[in-house]
């Protein structure tokens, strides 16, 4: 759902053609990866069929006359209701959930993949760290989400340690 949203905010913004709207995509959110751009403009369609954006003009180039987009009261109404949803956390956590799940239920020591784990962590948040007043605010935000991500997965990992300390193994996996 995200690029569909990011395509509504940023013609929100100001009309633009799918070119246009796949570089500030890729300049803001594509740092670990860019937006292929037959996405893109198969998302200016579905928008369009939807009723959330249309085409308005035909821009004149150097290159192919390119079609611009804008936005309209339906795709600001669906955008302004999707950026006040709370965001939902999945029911289950991710992957290091899963390995220490699966190490305890296969009678394996966990205490390695969560030793590996916090150092890897702690690593991480050194060059964050070390970054945080480098690049520009988007890319601060970006650094500061991941060290608070970090943090609380640093504190789960010390959780986790403590609780399969004493712990035998499950019943499911007997």
């Amino acid at each position: 759902m995200t690029v569909p949203m990011a395509m509504l905010a940023f013609l929100d913004d100001h009309p633009a053609h799918g070119f246009a709207l796949k570089q500030r995509y890729d300049a803001l959110l594509g740092h670990e990866r860019e937006l292929r751009t037959g996405q893109v403009y198969s998302t200016l369609a579905r928008l369009e069929r939807d009723g959330l954006a249309r085409g308005v003009e035909i821009a004149k180039g150097e290159g192919p006359d390119r079609r611009v987009y804008a936005i309209t009261e339906q795709g600001v109404a669906e955008l302004d209701h999707w950026l006040r949803a709370p965001h939902t956390v999945p029911a289950r956590p991710g992957e290091l959930f899963t390995r220490v799940v699966l190490a305890f239920a296969c009678g394996r020591a966990a205490d390695a993949i969560l030793a590996d784990q916090r150092t890897a962590h702690l690593r991480r948040m050194r060059e964050l760290t070390a970054a945080r007043h480098d690049g520009d605010l988007v890319d601060r935000l970006a650094g500061d989400y991941e060290i608070a991500h970090l943090e609380a997965d640093l504190r789960w990992i010390e959780t986790a340690g403590a609780r399969l300390a004493g712990a035998g193994r499950p019943e499911a996996a007997r």
